[in-house]
């Protein structure tokens, strides 16, 4: 029981378009078929052959409705029956347009075959006025016309199909290239997050630390921290409100930093405490993705600082022009850094390689951290 529940579950329902169609071939046949058994009485047969003629074609116009279903057995039924019957003239070329739109070329021409042999036993069975040559010939051209057409549809609906599946290819592949290009996003924002706030808030710990180990300071000491601390935290709120509305838009970017904000953003670290030698030596700006790639190796460098050496001077070396390339450094003492730390150092050396840059880091002899980096600067 189970597994007829199964092969029924697995068969296509039949569509409204299908019921008009059977509907409309079984009038048709029944209706040709009455035509032409009343020509056919006029032939030199038994009256019990005749009635056979009958019912046999009227039940062959019932398969009709499952030709679908069983499309060679019943044409091969059919091209029996039509060995004797007249009436199931026209419901047998249905049954055989149905192997050749639903069956392979070559179970329709074997089907077209069987239907071509037992057409010499008609003709012999009903003993036909007509000359053998004539009823043959309009009988087989009758079964091309049918062949004819039936390869006609079934080449047509395979093109149908195959343009749709090319169709539903392509919207698969669109959706995907889509998913794919909004994770890429995605990923690129966590950079940021993490780039962005990870440097706000580790200002903001440097600040707090300081009102924390200070209880002698003045109040003007405080009071200078609390507005620094004040506004790195806005600062870090305003940045977040932008990261979570770009989550929230389908598609979108971040504001990214450019070269030029650079010097802004070594001022912000000497005003949080860290002593920073900048030396920066650039005739001008390079393009935007190798400079906003040298902004996020310096703060990171500096993110870094803050966190492993708060208070120790850092050295920052940004050389470059035109042609020779650009040579970002950050040198820091090396603190409580341990090598593997840090998901930051990870996202620098992807951002490296999407420039065709070179980036290293870890500690030197000299007991500091260092971090550098090479990006191209076409002339």
């Amino acid at each position: 029981m189970a597994g007829t529940d199964t092969r029924s579950a697995r068969r296509p329902r039949r569509s409204a378009r299908d019921w008009v169609v059977d509907t409309l071939a079984f009038v048709f046949a029944v209706f040709c078929g009455l035509l032409l058994y009343d020509d056919g009485k006029q032939d030199p047969i038994s009256p019990d052959l005749l009635a056979l003629d009958f019912y046999a074609g009227m039940a062959l116009c019932l398969t009709l409705w499952f030709r679908r279903r069983w499309p060679v057995q019943l044409a091969l039924v059919a091209a029996v029956i039509s060995t004797f019957s007249d009436t199931a003239g026209v419901a047998t070329l249905l049954l055989m347009l149905t192997v050749a739109i639903h069956r392979p070329w070559r179970t329709t021409w074997m089907v077209f075959g069987v239907n071509a042999l037992c057409l010499l036993i008609y003709v012999q069975v009903r003993q036909k006025d007509d000359p053998l040559g004539l009823t043959i010939g309009f009988a087989v051209a009758f079964y091309l016309a049918t062949a004819g057409w039936g390869f006609y549809i079934r080449s047509r609906r395979q093109l149908v199909q195959t343009l749709r599946d090319r169709a539903d290819r392509a919207e698969t592949v669109a959706r995907l290239q889509a998913q794919q290009a909004q994770m890429r996003a995605r990923e690129e924002i966590a950079r940021e997050m993490h780039d962005v706030l990870g440097h706000r808030l580790s200002l903001l710990s440097v600040h707090a630390g300081a009102l924390a180990y200070r209880p002698d300071a003045t109040t003007t000491e405080v009071a200078g921290a609390a507005e620094i601390i004040r506004a790195s935290a806005h600062q870090a709120l305003q940045d977040l409100r932008e990261v979570i509305g770009v989550l929230r838009a389908p598609v979108g970017e971040l504001p990214q930093p450019t070269f030029a904000d650079l010097p802004a953003l070594v001022e912000d670290s000497r005003r949080a405490g860290l002593p920073v030698d900048l030396h920066f030596d650039a005739p001008s700006s390079p393009p935007d993705h190798v400079g906003r790639t040298a902004y996020r190796i310096v703060q990171e460098g500096l993110t870094n600082a803050l966190k492993h050496a708060p208070g120790e001077p850092v050295r920052i070396r940004v050389v470059g022009a035109p042609g020779n390339g650009l040579n970002v450094e950050v040198k820091n003492p090396a603190g409580g850094w341990r090598p593997g730390e840090g998901q930051g150092l990870i996202g620098l050396q992807e951002r490296a390689q999407l420039v065709d840059g070179r980036l290293e880091h870890g500690r030197t002899p000299e007991g500091e951290f260092r971090l550098a980096a090479w990006l191209p600067w076409p002339a």
